[in-house]
């Protein structure tokens, strides 16, 4: 992993709300958040290389959070994704980690449950997958 903060984590969700709600619980929980509404938002961000982990809704205005997965493995970008969404659905799940999502968690979600993928994403050894 290049060197950073360590614990910056990206947050994409269109939803204002939902961004800030997970933004708080980082904050509580040590980590520094950076939040985006947009999938190229954060593509169009310096640095991404360098964050702890990314997490993604799939439902996004234009470019999807699954394209975006797609599009940060084209780009070879490493940090781990954890993929969030309202409209689960049946083989969803199986599609995000297929494409190389590190963890899935449908929408509502416990903050413990976030906390926990995020740290099991960070763990040595998934940075470079």
């Amino acid at each position: 992993m290049a060197m950073g903060t360590g614990r910056r984590v990206l947050v994409v969700d269109d939803d204002e709300s939902m961004r800030e709600a997970i933004e708080s619980l980082l904050d509580v929980a040590g980590f520094e958040s950076t939040t985006y509404a947009s999938a190229e938002d954060l593509l169009g961000a310096v640095g991404v290389e360098d964050a702890l982990c990314v997490i993604s809704d799939i439902k996004l205005p234009a470019m999807s959070g699954m394209e975006l997965l797609t599009e940060l493995r084209a780009r070879a970008v490493r940090p781990p994704v954890i993929i969030i969404t309202a409209h689960d659905r049946p083989g969803l799940r199986d599609d995000a980690l297929r494409r190389g999502a590190a963890a899935y968690l449908p929408k509502p979600f416990p903050g413990n449950a976030l906390l926990t993928a995020i740290e099991s994403v960070s763990e040595p050894g998934m940075q470079s997958k």
